[in-house]
């Protein structure tokens, strides 16, 4: 099957796991849940959960036992989005290629929408068939690259950052931290659910390490050249709020030489699992080459 097919076979079964995972608009509170329907169900670029799928695959499991942590992350990244948006942060108007949570609702609806999605992703890998222990590594996992050691730890330092230059090294950082953990996350999730031992998980971090900043320089760059239609959010954004990016403290084109550094560690990471690797690696390349 084209690789192509595989992604969006996947994407309409995570559609339908998220949409049965999520509350009925009908229900009481009708609202907020219409809102947290409005803030996952939209279009994306589905790149953690497909990456849960394909890092599954590769090791060994099968799609029924990865919907649970696929429709997880996905949780957790839509609830990152609607804060990401508010006012108190990135003050942002336009999210996916249309109006952002905060604006199509409210300010207070969108702070419950993302405090309800969080937990709701635990939720449903408690809630999980299969073994116990592994539903607590899939637990453990996620807060992990959700806390302060991860996501909302990069978000505070992107914050403190904000309107200050910063040093190659702390951009990395906070990247690693703000993007690179829940991709990090996504990934082990899915080897987890198929028994990786721990080279392979090694490996499969290696590779989800160097994905998260080549996706992160991307962003970056179409930040520059890219129009907010293409990107479906504000373009301009960065320069806009005087944030370091790549472009801005390596240029353009050292911007473009490493997003092809990071394409030859992602290779590298993946060779021992051989055509086993192809879908992670393509997903690779789309974070490499994307258009939004």
């Amino acid at each position: 099957m084209d690789f192509r097919d595989i992604l969006a076979r996947r994407t309409n079964r995570l559609h339908a796991a998220l949409a049965r995972a999520l509350p009925d608009a009908e229900t009481e509170p009708r609202r907020l849940h219409a809102a947290m329907r409005y803030a996952v169900l939209g279009e994306g670029k589905r790149i953690r959960p497909q990456l849960v799928y394909a890092a599954g695959v590769a090791c060994g499991a099968d799609e029924a036992t990865l919907d649970a942590p696929a429709v997880a992350v996905e949780l957790v990244h839509a609830y990152s989005l609607v804060h990401d948006d508010l006012p108190a942060m990135d003050d942002d108007d336009l999210r996916r290629g249309r109006p952002t949570l905060h604006v199509a609702y409210d300010e207070a609806t969108a702070i419950l929408a993302g405090d309800a999605l969080q937990p709701l992703a635990f939720e449903v890998l408690v809630a999980a068939p299969g073994d116990v222990a592994l539903r607590l590594e899939w637990v453990a996992t996620l807060a992990a690259a959700s806390g302060t050691s991860g996501m909302c730890g990069g978000q505070a330092l992107d914050l403190e950052a904000t309107g200050a230059d910063q040093p190659l090294d702390a951009l990395e950082r906070m990247h690693a931290l703000k993007t690179g953990a829940l991709i990090r996350a996504a990934v082990r999730m899915g080897a987890l659910a198929a028994r990786a031992d721990a080279d392979t998980l090694l490996r499969l971090d290696n590779y989800a390490g160097a994905l998260g900043l080549a996706f992160q320089i991307r962003d970056d760059i179409l930040d520059v050249e890219g129009n907010s239609r293409q990107l479906g959010k504000t373009a301009g954004k960065d320069a806009e709020q005087s944030k370091s990016t790549y472009p801005a403290l390596v240029g353009l084109e050292g911007s473009r030489a490493l997003l092809q550094e990071l394409a030859e560690t992602m290779r590298e990471a993946l060779a021992p699992l051989g055509s086993h690797g192809d879908e992670l690696m393509a997903l690779g390349g789309m974070a490499v080459s994307r258009q939004r």
